[in-house]
């Protein structure tokens, strides 16, 4: 059984992940894993979810206030082993539907390109590509993404 919490980034289920998180990135990311490294702080942040399957902390996002309005995705991450059972997808929507309760009219992302699947996620739940913003102009790995939450 799949069930979801809302709490923030103090939670040590979430704490738990973040670290797993944190060691696929860099391997995927590479060389590049420093750059992205300082803007994925993970402390405190007040919007954040976890995904439990029995009990289980298996998946894990949160999003933050990019500007008024506008709420920037961060730190999604699945078990691999959980992978392909729907866990990203509902953590997603799960922030989306918090950041509507919160008024927030957009939900922004960035994402590295090597990130095929979540990429693909991304898209197939109404996620565009958009011009690189913030601190990713210009950073050629990036994929930036944005979505209107209504």
């Amino acid at each position: 059984m799949i069930t979801i919490q809302r709490t923030t980034s103090d939670n040590a289920d979430f704490g738990n992940l973040v670290i797993q998180l944190d060691a696929y990135l860099r391997v995927l990311d590479g060389e590049d894993h420093a750059f992205y490294a300082q803007f994925n702080k993970s402390s405190l942040l007040k919007n954040a979810v976890i995904c439990y399957e029995n009990d289980k902390a298996v998946g894990i996002g949160a999003y933050k206030e990019f500007e008024p309005k506008v709420a920037e995705i961060k730190r999604m991450y699945t078990l691999p082993e959980y992978r392909g059972k729907g866990i990203a997808k509902t953590t997603l929507n799960e922030l989306e539907a918090w950041a509507k309760e919160e008024k927030y009219t957009t939900a922004i992302l960035e994402t590295g390109f090597m990130q095929v699947d979540a990429i693909g996620l991304y898209q197939k739940l109404g996620y565009k590509v958009i011009e690189n913003f913030g601190q990713y102009k210009g950073v050629e790995n990036s994929v930036c993404m944005q979505k209107k939450i209504k």
